[in-house]
């Protein structure tokens, strides 16, 4: 199969795994850098120019698109679709995934356990939403914030109202949620493919550090999962419309729940932590889901 890889970087972990796992396997893989796709929208033959060529016959791609470029990611993803390409990740999921307060809208809708959440305007009704929640501690998030970034344990009210006024100053819109303590500085997260969890991991927090991202310096180990935890991982991931997810949740006194479902999770933690190979996992999936587009097959896997 031809199988492109939507990434900046080829020599980031989790591209370099794809491409290693995918050549492995036989298939032809390129990787394309997303911000330099040009695209051509018209009703006949709408196409991708990269480099000064049209970017033909692909099988599959595998969108690997950053935060920070999800419009022009998405618009990119859509392109393929429309000229009849395999997306692993399409673009309604991306956008869902991307948006936190949609995504948790969808996941309350389905009845999957989340914490206690509550979106506001202005500085006003936010501190109306510390008092719903039962008072501090509480968790504010940046709705745009990834990694860590732009989320803030506030231990006392004072501390939140501040938080508050400072997001309210930026113009940024923020998300308060009830703060899980039982869960102890540590979070998990279900590496999903199609309909099952593949591999799992527990997060937990450096030293002095509430937020357990890998990124932020927390640790991870392997965990086996519940079944209850693995269902709710699946159902999240197929509520976001996701064929590969990431899926953070949190043990607490009420069963799992849910805090993001990522749409690209990076592999490096997860097959570190499990010993797995899950980028290979991850072509296997794509081999079995994917119409070729022009005859060509994996050779082997």
């Amino acid at each position: 199969m031809k199988i492109g890889i939507l990434s900046r970087n080829r020599k980031l972990y989790s591209t370099r795994r794809l491409l290693e796992a995918a050549t492995e396997r036989g298939h032809d893989v390129h990787v394309i850098d997303t911000l330099k796709c040009i695209m051509d929208i018209n009703s006949s033959t709408p196409g991708i120019h990269y480099k000064g060529e049209r970017l033909a016959d692909f099988d599959a791609v595998i969108p690997r698109i950053g935060a920070s470029i999800t419009d022009y990611g998405t618009a990119v993803i859509r392109q393929f679709e429309m000229m009849g390409v395999y997306c692993l990740t399409e673009s309604i999921p991306l956008g869902r995934s991307r948006d936190k307060l949609r995504a948790l809208q969808l996941l309350s809708r389905k009845g999957i356990g989340m914490p206690t959440t509550g979106f506001a305007h202005d500085v006003e009704n936010g501190r109306e939403l510390i008092k719903r929640l039962g008072g501090a501690p509480v968790v504010l998030k940046l709705l745009r914030g990834t990694q860590g970034r732009g989320v803030v344990l506030a231990e006392t009210i004072k501390a939140a109202e501040s938080v508050i006024d400072a997001f309210t100053e930026l113009g940024a819109d923020f998300l308060v949620q009830e703060f899980i303590k039982e869960a102890g500085g540590s979070d998990i997260r279900a590496f999903v493919i199609g309909r099952r969890v593949v591999a799992a991991m527990e997060r937990t927090a450096a030293e002095g550090e509430f937020r357990s991202n890998l990124h932020r310096g927390g640790v991870a180990k392997p965990i086996k999962l519940t079944p209850e935890e693995r269902a709710t991982a699946v159902k999240a991931a197929q509520t976001m419309g996701l064929h590969v997810a990431g899926v953070d949740m949190l043990r607490s006194s009420r069963g799992p729940l849910i805090m993001e479902v990522n749409s690209s999770p990076g592999l490096r933690g997860i097959e570190e932590s499990s010993g797995k190979d899950i980028a290979s996992k991850v072509i296997a999936y794509i081999e079995d889901n994917a119409r070729p587009a022009h005859g060509s097959r994996k050779t082997r896997g």
